[in-house]
């Protein structure tokens, strides 16, 4: 009868055998993502750093206030000009441009003389 012999482990081995049968990570595994986190992290950094924006400055005068300005624009249009035009020409964003539209109607500053359409009035 041919006698099995016995396999000797190390307890490297073993160690080794059970976190490839857990999948559990190495200190090596782990650092190879800990190194692609890096990586990715300063992709994004530059990434952020090219893509930086400027918004675009009001077109009118610095010294101007921003209701005078839209005031102004819609001076020069006698027959009364529209929404987008003024956006146009200000560079407002839509948001302040219509609280600015509100209060001027509000205050009699300016008309409507239908919907987003605007003119100063005579007299």
């Amino acid at each position: 009868m041919a006698v099995k012999k016995k396999r000797n482990y190390n307890l490297n081995a073993l160690v080794r055998i059970f976190l490839r049968e857990y999948s559990i990570p190495t200190k090596k595994d782990v650092d190879r993502l800990m190194a692609r986190i890096d990586r990715l992290e300063q992709l994004i950094k530059q990434d952020i750093e090219n893509s930086r924006v400027r918004r675009p400055q009001p077109k009118s005068g610095s010294s101007q206030a921003a209701s005078d300005a839209v005031l102004s624009v819609i001076e020069d249009f006698k027959d009364g000009v529209n929404f987008a035009k003024i956006q146009d020409i200000t560079g407002f964003e839509e948001k302040k441009l219509r609280n600015i539209i509100y209060r001027l109607h509000r205050i009699g500053k300016i008309e409507r003389i239908n919907r987003g359409t605007y003119i100063v009035p005579r007299g």
